[in-house]
């Protein structure tokens, strides 16, 4: 498989965390497992021919958290992971998730993910990890999908941007931005005001899941005879995405697509 996608011109990676656990003592928050043997199965990884990874920490927020016990835990984890990459000849990608849960308003979303950036990039450069050599993939700054105000497109971009330039080294290449439970056409939307912001030291691209698939599963339901149908929706929303990168997305192009 390896061949077959870097043939293709697609380098491999792999997921390497085991997954989200409650963090002991303190309810409603989370740290990441996975360290345990992580030296060797990165070796084997590199050997079968990946050649990035990724670790993904997962932060609520809520009445009284997230603690700053909870926030230099996964900043600590990612960091050690980083390295361990690193060390493997592998390109980490560090995964902070501000969730979406909740009925927050931007400006405490901001907040938050500040704090989170800051506190993983300082563990970062304390495990001597080379910046040069990570991608940063993280949320967009949003309101709660409870809160009762909803930020639009221009204050998620200003709020974004401006988290980012508090936060993020300008030795890192690139971030890119997870969907983090928001509707196809709103991640790209919002993806399409922050990256038509030009003056950033970084490249800004996507990393959507759900809001780049769910049209294509939505329509394909494990039918052969949607498969068709399916692909012409996955590589609409695909091509959206990749304008939106650019600063070039309209809304007008769902409608034509419709």
């Amino acid at each position: 498989m390896p061949e077959v996608l870097s043939q293709q011109g697609i380098i491999p990676g792999i997921k390497v965390d085991k997954g989200a656990v409650a963090l002991a003592n303190f309810p409603g928050e989370k740290n990441t497992q996975g360290l345990d043997g992580l030296r060797e199965r990165l070796k084997e990884y590199r050997e079968l021919g990946a050649r990035f990874t990724k670790w993904r920490a997962v932060i609520a927020i809520g009445e009284s958290i997230p603690t700053q016990t909870c926030v230099e835990a996964n900043a600590r984890t990612l960091a050690m992971f980083a390295a361990l990459s690193q060390e493997a000849g592998l390109v980490p990608i560090v995964e902070p998730e501000v969730l979406m849960d909740g009925d927050h308003s931007i400006d405490r979303c901001e907040e938050v993910t500040t704090v989170i950036l800051n506190s993983v990039f300082d563990a970062l450069f304390r495990h001597r990890v080379v910046l040069e050599q990570v991608l940063l993939k993280t949320g967009m700054v949003l309101s709660g999908k409870d809160c009762s105000q909803q930020a639009d497109l221009a204050q998620v971009a200003e709020a974004t941007i401006r988290c980012l330039r508090r936060s993020v080294p300008a030795a890192v290449p690139a971030i890119v931005f997870l969907s983090g439970g928001q509707s196809d056409e709103a991640a790209t939307q919002r993806l399409n005001a922050i990256c038509a912001v030009k003056d950033v030291p970084w490249k800004l691209s996507f990393s959507f899941g759900r809001a780049l698939q769910a049209p294509a599963l939505k329509i394909w339901q494990g039918s052969g005879d949607n498969v068709a149908a399916a692909q012409a929706a996955l590589h609409h929303r695909a091509s959206c995405n990749g304008l939106a990168v650019e600063g070039k997305y309209s809304e007008q192009m769902e409608s034509a697509n419709g």
